[in-house]
């Protein structure tokens, strides 16, 4: 057992679990209590369930290995736990994107070119979720087939062994074919979410030059909800591009080596929990004054 290793891993589990679960919380207890929903709250509510299986899925199981306990997990444990883990880190970056666009489409000046686009899309969202979970669950079907317990994959070179469990590498003409599959998506998701936070950044730009001179003089003055929740999510949105950029170093390591070193698995462990672990804590400044009776116009 490292215990400096478990200490680095628990803190990301305990703070990332304990987030995301109090955001998901208070984001149905709005809902619950007749609060006026925003068009972006059910895409808040899967990213927190994402991003709590992510952490849940990657870090019991290191943990349990650190702390010394071996064979936990049979074959099919072992494909359950990482088909979960990739799916939920799939929908995390779906999800992301997802409300980075539907804010930039929330806060777009309704004489904009995007107006008629504005109400059909904010109707979308929940379609759009589901076609997140669905998308990921269809793409990450082929992980079980190459996970399974340690046991099964002693006498193969190319293994990655995660101390529980252990991955190995298949034909290099299907990874070809996932890897394109899976850096499309990326890349369409980064491209989208660069176009949004530009058009967030230019948006507010505008509303803060066309309002400076009403509050000149009042020392005073707050900026509105949505000014608050745009500025949370162009955070999101850096810190996920650049936890985005440390993860891919680190695949790319993965794919120098047959066998991964020990450091190298731990430090993908790691990796995999800061974005789940930080975005709830970014998106709460986006839930102050989030509450508005549907009662009160």
């Amino acid at each position: 057992m490292d215990p400096k290793f478990l200490i680095l891993l628990l803190f990301p589990i305990v703070i990332g679990s304990l987030g995301n679960f109090s955001l998901l919380c208070h984001s149905i207890f709005l809902y619950f209590s007749g609060c006026r929903s925003r068009s972006t709250d059910l895409i808040l509510r899967h990213l927190t369930v994402a991003n709590l299986l992510v952490i849940l899925s990657r870090g019991i199981p290191e943990t349990m290995a650190a702390l010394g306990m071996e064979n936990f997990l049979n074959t099919v444990g072992c494909k359950l736990v990482f088909y979960v883990l990739m799916v939920g880190k799939g929908v995390s970056f779906s999800t992301t994107c997802l409300l980075s666009v539907f804010q930039a489409i929330t806060i777009s000046p309704r004489s904009s070119r995007w107006a008629e686009l504005k109400a059909k899309a904010l109707k979308c969202t929940g379609l759009c979720t589901i076609i997140c979970w669905v998308l990921h669950m269809l793409v990450n079907i082929r992980v079980p087939m190459l996970v399974s317990d340690k046991g099964n994959n002693k006498s193969l070179t190319s293994t990655i062994d995660y101390q529980y469990c252990s991955a190995v590498s298949s034909d290099k003409d299907k990874d070809s074919i996932f890897a394109a599959l899976i850096l499309s998506h990326d890349i369409l998701c980064l491209e989208l979410m660069i176009w949004s936070s530009g058009s967030m950044v230019c948006i507010l730009y505008r509303h803060k030059q066309r309002t400076q001179h009403i509050h000149r003089h009042n020392t005073s003055s707050r900026s509105s909800p949505e000014t608050r929740a745009s500025q949370s999510i162009l955070i999101l949105v850096c810190a996920f591009v650049s936890f985005y950029a440390v993860s891919s170093i680190t695949y790319v390591w993965f794919s120098l080596y047959d066998k991964a070193a020990w450091w190298l698995v731990k430090t993908s462990a790691l990796t995999n929990a800061c974005f789940p672990t930080a975005s709830p804590f970014i998106l709460m400044t986006r839930e102050q004054c989030a509450c508005r009776p549907v009662w009160k116009k």
